[in-house]
């Protein structure tokens, strides 16, 4: 469930110190909303980090009452709230992990790093690129708060040890790629009011489903150059897509497809990487470890060579709880994380580039859009039949490209 809107205080409003050094004591976290992600992923990440000592649950925030006394209970937290801004002046916690629905996410975000915590933000992070910027604009000076985007696929060891192979070119240059998040949703999926609809979710599986397997990409390959995609409305009744395909094209000359759906009565996630000397690829569902990756030399690669590129060492899964350990060293040395400001933003960027260009039928730039263009603040940029409309989502609707 989410919590009400929280007042935000003026822009420029210094945040305050928090009041007690964190050395020699946990980090003091809240909850803000209590679903689904809530209760399966953010709270046993913090309880693990508890029972070593690193934090402490001190609140939960949900306008259920019911609902956030049961998780209170559920997770022995001392202190439950129906409104956020009380929880923040009483509490002053140190991490708020907000797991609302997204457009609540802004004004959580900026709210709580006003009251000097820093944030730890359940995707899709905000709509639209410009709450994403005012929300880096409301962050601390040097050392924090900051706030960062929940991105676990990429802290598994099996991501770490395949950037570092990627980044050395020890497998020769990538060429080719495919990313891969086809998904399936039924009807009553998207019978929750927010779903579906752009002024509540942000986008459809593009930006909802997809944006982790996209971030995994792009934190494998670097910057992207261009993308040319094309999105359909072909089975849900909703205002958003609900598949997608695009091409892009890396900095590096690398050239990747991508498709997002939740029409996928077979579900996976994919990541494929075809480099000069070997193919890698990854196969999973929500969350991978070593043994999903697979490395495939090409012809006349020595025996040795290959068996160190399968060297995975310590299996370290991706999860809510490798982020967060990470999350939380970085808060303790004041240091922006990974997954905040222009890194956390890059996979946001790539995901409204991919709507421009099948609502408008273009190739779109890294690094075009921008304030005074519609998709800046809007994925759905006012394009016609997507842009939302009175009484309801539009009729189904292909857009090629």
């Amino acid at each position: 469930m989410a919590t009400p809107a929280t007042p935000v205080p003026a822009a420029g409003t210094p945040p305050p110190t928090p009041p007690v050094p964190l050395a020699g004591r946990p980090v003091r976290a809240a909850v803000v909303g209590t679903g689904a992600i809530a209760r399966r992923c953010h709270l046993p990440a913090l309880a693990r980090l508890a029972e070593e000592g690193g934090a402490e649950v001190v609140a939960a925030v949900d306008i259920d009452r019911a609902a956030v006394e049961a998780f209170c209970a559920q997770g022995g937290i001392p202190h439950a709230y129906t409104d956020m801004a009380p929880m923040l002046r009483e509490r002053r916690p140190d991490l708020v992990t907000i797991c609302t629905p997204p457009m609540l996410h802004r004004e959580q975000t900026v709210a709580a790093l006003r009251a000097g915590a820093w944030v730890w933000c359940e995707k899709p992070p905000v709509p639209a690129l410009a709450d994403f910027d005012a929300v880096e604009a409301a962050e601390g000076p040097a050392g924090g708060p900051y706030a960062a985007v929940v991105l676990q696929h990429r802290f598994g060891s099996g991501a770490a040890h395949v950037r570092r192979l990627l980044a050395e070119q020890a497998m020769g240059r990538p060429l080719v790629a495919h990313c891969q998040t086809t998904w399936y949703r039924d009807a009553a999926y998207y019978a929750v009011p927010w779903r579906g609809r752009w002024g509540t979710e942000g986008g459809g599986p593009a930006m909802g489903h997809g944006i982790h397997q996209m971030d995994l990409l792009l934190d494998l390959l670097g910057p992207w150059s261009e993308v040319r995609a094309m999105a359909g409305r072909l089975v849900h009744d909703v205002e958003t897509e609900d598949v997608s395909t695009a091409l892009v094209r890396f900095e590096s000359g690398a050239l990747a497809t991508v498709v997002n759906s939740v029409l996928s009565p077979d579900e996976v996630s994919r990541v494929r990487v075809d480099c000069e000397r070997a193919t890698v690829e990854l196969t999973h569902l929500y969350g991978y470890a070593n043994a999903d990756w697979r490395i495939t030399p090409a012809p006349g690669v020595p025996a040795e060579e290959a068996k160190r590129w399968r060297d995975f060492g310590a299996d370290v899964p991706s999860s809510h709880l490798a982020q967060l350990r990470e999350l939380v060293a970085a808060l303790r040395a004041g240091e922006r994380p990974r997954g905040s400001g222009p890194d956390g933003r890059k996979s946001l960027e790539l995901i409204t580039a991919l709507y421009k260009s099948a609502f408008t039928d273009t190739t779109v730039r890294r690094g075009e859009i921008g304030p005074g263009d519609p998709y800046y603040t809007a994925l759905h940029g006012g394009a016609p039949a997507w842009a939302p409309v009175a009484g309801g989502a539009a009729a189904p609707q292909e857009v090629p490209a």
